[in-house]
Parts: C-alpha cells; structure tokens; sequence
C-alpha cells in the first residue's frame, strides 16, 4: 500500500511539472508579426478598421490600435493614439500601404502602417 501511494505521489508530481512547463511556454510566447500590402480599399475611423485589398485581390480587415505606428502618413512617427484619427488621413482610400499585424482568433490588429504610395512618388520623382 505504501508503494503504491508513493508510485501515485510521483506519477502526480510529474503531471503538475509538465502542466507548468506547458503553460511557461505559452505565457512566453511572442506574437508572430506578419505582413501585406495593398490598396487602402475603405477606413472607418469609428471602428479603428481598414480594409486592404492585396494583389491577389483578397480583401483584409486590420483593426489599428493607439500603439500602432504610421510611417509616410500626417502624424508620421506618432501612435494612432498620440496623432489621434488624423494618423491615417495618409491612408485615404486607394493609397498604397505595407502593414505589419499580428492576428489573434482571426483579428488582425496592425503594429506598424507604411503609406507606400508617398515613398514612390518620392523615388519616382528624384
């Protein structure tokens, strides 16, 4: 009897360390940043959204947040937050953007909108 609850003992202890380790390993997981580009099809600056239709024509929904950062756009180097709704006003639609997003349960919420339009106009013209 006495074996067999230490053998029970063990076999739970080894249980509880594998939980532990498994759940380590989630909670230090980073988000996988990923990226498109397209045309700025609609933004609905009530909702936070944008609808970017890339090449293959497929239309993507990215959600922007006050940490997201805008680069070639009015309030460039800024948060959404910081340069408030004006931040995407670079972002009309059809403007060319690159964005970087992560996506969570099917969400994608950029971290980064790059307004490519401008940077071709600019290289185009020197």
């Amino acid at each position: 009897m006495l074996c067999h609850s230490k053998r029970f003992s063990a076999v739970l202890a080894g249980l509880f360390v594998l939980a532990v380790i498994v759940a380590w390993q989630g909670a230090i997981a980073q988000d996988v940043v990923h990226a498109l580009s397209g045309i700025v099809k609609t933004v609905d600056k009530g909702t936070k959204t944008m609808v970017v239709k890339t090449a293959d024509g497929t239309e993507q929904t990215i959600k922007w947040t006050g940490k997201t950062t805008v680069e070639g756009a009015k309030g460039a180097g800024k948060g959404a937050a910081d340069a408030s709704a004006a931040t995407f006003d670079g972002a009309k639609e059809g403007a060319k953007v690159t964005v970087k997003y992560t996506e969570t349960g099917g969400e994608k919420t950029a971290v980064a909108v790059k307004d490519a339009s401008k940077a071709t106009a600019k290289a185009v013209t020197q």
